[in-house]
């Protein structure tokens, strides 16, 4: 456990003071149940980081569209904190593999559920807040949804994952990332692939899915947050 724990700080870039909180994030109530402990779920956290969540996009909406009315804002909002969304970010950090579930939720293919992931992100900014305050954790929001940001609130949604690592490998390196299935396992009804996005520099990254294009879109968000690091550094 202190290896997933430890794993999961170096992805978000966030050094907890309290780790407990951490790994409560990652629980799941079906898993916090068969310990017998049903307050040690991510519930709490999870509600928490919803409403932290809400008020970071809802700030950098009214930042960066300082012309825009107030429905196109919240339609933005709505987009961008959308379950489908948030667990395309959160399997791009890998917390489909690090969630704590119980055997049944596991049996059932709770590592693929959408719903899950997206309240697992949400319990990991509620953490990162109540152990950093609101400017640690609105720093791991914003840098995590940053790809996904359209050029303008008017737009029917902001650009895929897959679209936005093209537009970046294209600017820098002249190339398009190139896409490969690693493994697939599972039962078919609950298959899981894991797919590696090579950059044209030989940059590896990877990451899972329940379906090849969702394993795609997460590895290619891997590869954008391992990208906007080196030029955040780099600056």
């Amino acid at each position: 456990m202190n290896q997933i724990l430890a794993s999961v700080q170096d992805d978000i870039h966030y050094r907890f003071k309290q780790v407990k909180l951490l790994e409560l994030a990652l629980a799941h109530s079906s898993w916090a149940n068969e310990q017998g402990c049903p307050e040690l779920s991510n519930e709490r956290l999870e509600f928490l980081g919803d409403a932290v969540l809400e008020l970071c996009v809802s700030e950098e909406a009214y930042r960066r569209f300082p012309d825009s009315a107030e429905g196109l804002l919240t339609k933005l909002r709505s987009r961008l904190v959308k379950t489908s969304t948030l667990a395309c970010v959160a399997r791009g950090l890998g917390l489909d593999r690090r969630m704590l579930l119980g055997k049944g939720e596991e049996a059932q293919g709770g590592r693929e559920r959408d719903s899950l992931l997206a309240d697992a992100l949400e319990a990991l900014f509620g953490a990162v807040f109540l152990d950093g305050g609101f400017a640690a954790a609105q720093e791991l929001v914003l840098r995590l949804l940053d790809p996904l940001w359209p050029e303008t609130p008017a737009l029917p949604g902001g650009k895929d994952c897959k679209s936005r690592l093209q537009e970046l490998t294209q600017e820098h390196f002249r190339q398009r990332p190139v896409y490969a299935l690693v493994e697939s396992s599972g039962p078919e009804h609950h298959k899981t692939f894991e797919v590696e996005a090579q950059l044209p520099d030989g940059q590896r990254f990877r990451a899972s899915g329940p379906s090849l294009k969702k394993a795609e879109q997460a590895a290619a968000q891997v590869a954008i947050h391992a990208l906007s690091s080196t030029r955040s550094q780099d600056k």
